[in-house]
């Protein structure tokens, strides 16, 4: 009965995740990271810090969208569970600061001792960062609680054994070549009217979606459905970082991986027209090896991509369905779209994208 379900349900489901998944709003979302980024610069440490980059030697990895749950069939971590334990601690041990960027527990369907019970081992490798002042937690939609609850403070202290700060946003800073540079990191959910503390959304997860999905184990967050045009909402995140100087935008929220502006098959089209016009038969054959399972998707993307402003980043999720996770990642004076899979016993770091910071500035 559940199988035939899936394949009755599966398609009306996955539309509705994605109708009813944002609703972003042009002007609140330029309003609201407006004042966040003002209010971090002007008054650090009350809804965000400031974090050198010598502090950290420039080693920053930032990761997004656990919603750690209590291991039911709702649970979208489950399957991301080892690669994203393989990540902890390949990072804590080169020395890298973390940066957890939101929606890290899945609090709109579960409580805080459910997720901890569940995943002790997580919150166990996220301490030792903590344990090294490495260690920068996020609020997103999903776990709002950590930043309105009067008794959140004392349960994070319970779960890692030190008090931990939760903020809305990080601004990294550095210099690339004498130039300024700030990374503004922030989970991405602000003017997005479905999921700001929406109480009817929150409702309806808790207590239509989360059982729905339990029993039929559908997970909207398909590699395959994360490839393709940028949702609205990562377009406008887009335009306000391209309206600003020195700065580049790192979020997540959409659990769509962008780096440069682009989604990977964006880039694609544009190395693509980049091959044809210098005529490298070799590079155009290997784009098109790549893209041939998604060929007709691929040829029905018309727009110039050249143009576009290299200032906006996504962390993509840690809760894919074939266990893969994504993440940022900033190092040595580059930054890097990476990706940890556990398709064999041992998980496995790969560099999906990469760019000089100092090509970005």
């Amino acid at each position: 009965m559940r199988k035939f379900l899936q394949y009755l349900l599966r398609r009306p489901i996955l539309w509705l995740s994605e109708k009813f998944a944002s609703r972003p709003d042009k002007e609140k979302i330029y309003d609201a990271l407006t004042r966040l980024h003002a209010h971090i610069i002007d008054d650090p440490g009350k809804k965000g810090c400031i974090v050198p980059f010598e502090d950290f030697d420039g080693r920053f990895i930032i990761f997004s969208d656990q919603h750690k749950g209590n291991r039911n069939g709702a649970d979208d971590f489950v399957a991301a569970e080892t690669s994203y334990l393989a990540a902890l601690q390949y990072y804590n041990n080169e020395g890298f600061c973390f940066i957890n960027l939101g929606d890290c527990e899945e609090l709109w369907e579960n409580l805080f001792w459910q997720v901890k019970k569940a995943y002790q081992t997580c919150f166990e490798l996220e301490g030792r960062f903590l344990s090294r002042n490495a260690f920068i937690k996020i609020f997103g939609n999903h776990d709002l609680y950590w930043a309105n609850d009067p008794l959140a403070s004392f349960e994070l202290e319970n779960i890692y054994k030190k008090k931990v700060k939760i903020y809305e946003g990080v601004i990294l800073t550095t210099e690339v070549e004498g130039a300024p540079l700030q990374i503004f990191c922030t989970h991405g959910h602000q003017g997005d009217a479905n999921s700001d503390g929406n109480w009817f959304t929150k409702f309806f997860i808790a207590r239509i979606w989360a059982p729905l999905q339990s029993y039929l184990h559908i997970n909207p967050n398909e590699p395959s459905n994360n490839i393709f045009k940028k949702t609205l909402h990562n377009e406008i995140m887009y335009e306000w970082s391209a309206s600003q100087k020195n700065m580049l935008l790192v979020t997540g929220h959409t659990h769509q991986p962008v780096f440069e502006s682009l989604t990977h098959i964006e880039r694609l089209r544009r190395q693509m027209k980049m091959a044809e016009t210098n005529k490298d038969v070799t590079l155009i054959a290997k784009i098109n090896d790549e893209v041939k399972t998604y060929q007709k998707r691929f040829d029905t993307i018309t727009e110039d991509f050249s143009q576009v402003k290299p200032s906006y980043f996504n962390t993509g999720c840690c809760c894919f369905s074939d266990g893969d996770i994504t993440g940022i990642e900033i190092e040595g004076g580059f930054i890097r779209l990476v990706k940890w899979q556990s398709k064999t016993d041992k998980a496995s770091r790969i560099v999906l994208e990469e760019k000089r910071l100092a090509d970005l500035v």
